[in-house]
């Protein structure tokens, strides 16, 4: 039997936050001394997000390939392993069927043997993902206000454009115009190479597949 940690710190934030990897460490190690367990092995995930499954992830697929009947896994809290409750129940039994032990600190202990953890388990993960789902939908309102109010929501700004303090898209006049200049070359039978070359004979310097993305944005 061999006991294994897992700890995980998606971003910097969280590192100031009180979810660095040494305070994780300390609570598994604390946790593994109480129960008379010795860690073999401490398996360190570093910037990666909780939403991405574990077996996709670096380091947690590699735990997930060592285990073995017996086996024991610690780790601080049910979010440092996951976030999906599709996931962490998959896991779950996944880790039940091959005999595997895995510890929850927040949870109270081994969530494959205790009844009670694996409801509270249950309870959690799918808190989790619900709130992952909130997540999702606040960003998905705040863009739509942004685009509804004309605010500028990153990416390359487009030609033609700039971003103003307030940080919405504005005409640029000089680019209108080349636009303009542009489609009446085009609608003349011009090439995208020698419209590209007049505009850079014009102070504008603009590749001619660009030309090509500009037209089309504006046919």
């Amino acid at each position: 039997m061999a006991t294994f940690a897992y700890t995980r710190v998606s971003t910097d934030r969280q590192a100031s936050e009180g979810e660095s990897l040494d305070v994780q460490e300390r609570t598994v190690s604390g946790y593994a001394l109480m129960h008379g367990l010795e860690i073999e092995r401490t398996f360190v995930e570093r910037g990666v997000s909780g939403s991405k499954p574990l077996i996709e992830r670096p380091v947690g697929g590699e735990l997930l390939s060592v285990l073995k009947a017996g086996d024991v896994v610690i780790t601080p809290k049910l979010d440092r392993m996951f976030r999906s409750a599709s996931d962490a129940l998959a896991n779950l039994e996944h880790l039940k069927r091959l005999g595997v032990h895995l510890h929850m600190i927040d949870l109270g202990g081994d969530v494959c043997s205790n009844g009670i953890a694996k409801l509270v388990f249950t309870i959690l993960s799918a808190v989790a993902e619900a709130e992952r789902d909130r997540i999702r939908e606040r960003v998905a309102t705040v863009k739509a206000d942004q685009k509804a109010r004309g605010r500028y929501l990153g990416g390359s700004v487009p030609f033609g454009y700039r971003v103003d303090a307030e940080g919405r898209l504005v005409e640029h006049q000089a680019e209108q115009d080349a636009i303009k200049a542009m489609a009446s070359a085009r609608a003349a039978g011009k090439s995208l190479r020698s419209i590209s070359a007049e505009m850079a004979g014009q102070g504008i310097t603009i590749s001619h597949m660009a030309v090509k993305e500009v037209l089309a944005a504006h046919s």
